[in-house]
C-alpha cells in the first residue's frame, strides 16, 4: 500500500470519527434544548412563579433564622461550632456528589 493511500485512508477514518462526535454533540444539544424548553413551559405560568417566590422567601427566612440561632450557639459552645462547620462541609460534599451522579 502506498503512503498516499494510507494517508487518505487515515483521513477518511478521522473524518468519520469527527462526524460521529459532531452527531453526538448535536443530539446532546438538542436534548438539552428540549429539556430546557419543557422546564421553561412548566415555570412560565403565573401560579408557578408565585409558588416559587413564596418558597424562595420561606427558604430565605428559614436560613436567616438558622444562621442567627447557630451564631448564638457558636458563641456559647466553640467545640460545637467546629462540629457544625465539619458537618456542613461534609453535607456540601455529599450534595455535590449526589447532584454530579444525576448529571452523568
Amino acid at each position: 500500500m502506498s503512503r498516499q493511500a494510507d494517508i487518505e485512508r487515515r483521513l477518511d477514518h478521522l473524518g468519520n470519527r469527527v462526524r460521529e462526535y459532531a452527531d453526538g454533540a448535536a443530539d446532546t444539544a438538542d436534548n438539552l434544548l428540549s429539556r430546557g424548553c419543557r422546564a421553561v413551559s412548566k415555570l412560565s405560568s403565573g401560579d408557578a412563579r408565585r409558588r416559587m417566590a413564596r418558597r424562595a422567601e420561606d427558604f430565605a427566612d428559614e436560613a436567616n433564622y438558622q444562621y442567627r440561632r447557630l451564631r448564638r450557639h457558636a458563641g456559647r459552645h466553640p467545640v460545637a461550632t467546629a462540629a457544625i462547620v465539619a458537618g456542613t462541609v461534609g453535607a456540601l460534599f455529599l450534595l455535590y456528589r449526589t447532584l454530579r451522579r444525576d448529571e452523568d
